[in-house]
């Protein structure tokens, strides 16, 4: 593997000291930018998630225009689900829908798990933007977790309430438990063939872990993503584990043994890394909602979630959860040029 020429993302992600954070944002590459919307009025979205040259141009966005430390791969984390025998599209407005949402035991058998082969389009993104970056930073690749898979395949769709995913887990657990094994081993193949393609770090989403209590969050995710993280070929690749929740289920999240663990806005950075095993990165934490305030508030919340963590090894910057659609471009630019004058 080339030596990186900035690997402040990289040290952080294994807790090692760096001069100042490290930053990326979540959904860095995307609808916030005036760029990205050039690309997308020519495709549709899987067109973009399945055509590796244009994946690459939109992975590349944020590297050229934010000078960002780190790359995260242009796709989705329902293209597993997808491959499994999802009927996917994607609406403007309404976001992913499942054509044949999984409402029975015949529905959940019917999911494939040997299906690494339809996922080859991810592995050639992946040289693709290698090649683009020549070792400039790292790439980051990564995989929706299973529950929150599990929950856009049983819903059909995004869902406020997920009802229908939590009357699974209450009524039919074994059920539950036989989609979520099946959507784990593919993830585990995925993100091994990201690893291979040349992905420099890995992150999983549990982007609905919220919805579950404490018990059930243990029982139908944490036992998949432990199960996932053991199985990877993690050598010198830092695995992030995200969910929004995870200012209440870091403790447990710690136990899957993830290296970083990045957390919503809802808890106390400090708080969370203090209590977190010795040599366990923080990735996060800011709002999102605090790029649509005047520059000069961003910056003060910037320098203030920094000053807390003043002295702590391990604490890459981002964003609680993705930034949104309507947040002005050259708010995001300037957060990100906050970040990289601020020294320890």
């Amino acid at each position: 593997m080339a030596t990186l020429q900035n690997d402040l993302f990289m040290r952080a992600a294994f807790a090692e000291k760096t001069e100042r954070p490290p930053v990326w944002m979540m959904r860095q590459a995307g609808r916030f930018m005036p760029q990205y919307w050039e690309i997308k009025n020519k495709y549709s979205f899987l067109e973009m998630c399945k055509t590796p040259e244009i994946a690459a141009d939109v992975t590349m966005l944020p590297v050229d225009l934010l000078d960002i430390d780190a790359a995260i791969l242009f796709s989705d984390i329902l293209v597993t689900a997808e491959a499994m025998g999802g009927d996917l599209s994607f609406t403007q407005g309404v976001g992913p829908v499942f054509a044949n949402p999984v409402r029975s035991r015949a529905d959940a058998e019917a999911l494939r798990t040997d299906v690494i082969g339809k996922l080859q389009y991810v592995a050639d993104a992946i040289k693709v933007v290698k090649e683009r970056l020549d070792a400039r930073i790292p790439l980051i690749g990564f995989a929706g977790a299973p529950f929150t898979v599990l929950s856009y395949l049983i819903e059909g769709k995004s869902s406020r309430d997920f009802k229908l995913t939590k009357l699974l887990l209450n009524n039919e657990p074994e059920l539950a438990h036989l989609i979520l094994g099946k959507i784990a081993d593919v993830t585990v193949d995925y993100l091994n063939m990201q690893i291979a393609a040349g992905v420099d770090a890995l992150q999983l989403f549990d982007s609905w872990a919220l919805a579950l209590s404490w018990d059930d969050y243990r029982e139908f995710s944490h036992h998949y993503n432990k199960l996932i993280f053991s199985k990877l070929n993690r050598k010198d690749i830092p695995i992030i584990s995200f969910c929004k929740g995870s200012s209440v289920f870091a403790p447990m999240m710690a136990e899957a043994k993830p290296d970083v663990i990045s957390v919503d806005w809802n808890a106390d950075l400090k708080n969370i890394k203090t209590a977190l095993p010795q040599g366990m990165a923080v990735q996060g934490n800011l709002d999102p909602f605090v790029l649509y305030a005047e520059k000069s508030v961003i910056k003060n919340k910037i320098e203030s979630l920094f000053e807390r963590m003043r002295g702590e090894e391990g604490f890459i910057f981002n964003l609680g959860h993705g930034i949104m659609p309507d947040i002005p471009f050259d708010h995001v630019k300037h957060a990100i040029e906050v970040v990289k004058e601020f020294r320890y």
